[in-house]
């Protein structure tokens, strides 16, 4: 991973866990050719472990191929939650959890 190529490393993502694709407003451009163009994907993996799906690629440099970041996503059930993370020196980092049930217990209003 090059901490020369992004603006600023695991910058907080809030809630907004990527599964695919790249958060290409924190790329300064590859320190490696010198240019700023699009990033690339690969070495997508996609493996599961007890019940929880972790998704992982590289972001690369479209021009020289330099590895700027490795990303990891993952998604599992945790009771009536569906739970996401996401780690990466250019996405950043972030979590969400969002109810199953038809109505989210965590928004519900006190009745007294």
């Amino acid at each position: 991973m090059c901490r020369g190529c992004v603006e600023t490393e695991y910058p907080g993502r809030g809630n907004t866990c990527l599964e695919n694709g790249s958060f290409l407003l924190n790329f300064v451009g590859c320190v490696e050719c010198n240019k700023r163009d699009f990033v690339l994907i690969t070495n997508r993996a996609t493996e599961e472990e007890d019940g929880e799906e972790i998704i992982t690629y590289d972001h690369v440099c479209k021009n020289c191929h330099h590895m700027i970041a490795r990303h990891e996503y993952t998604f599992s059930v945790v009771d009536d939650y569906q739970e996401y993370t996401m780690l990466c020196l250019l996405c950043g980092r972030a979590e969400d959890s969002i109810s199953v049930l038809p109505d989210d217990p965590r928004q519900a209003a006190p009745l007294f």
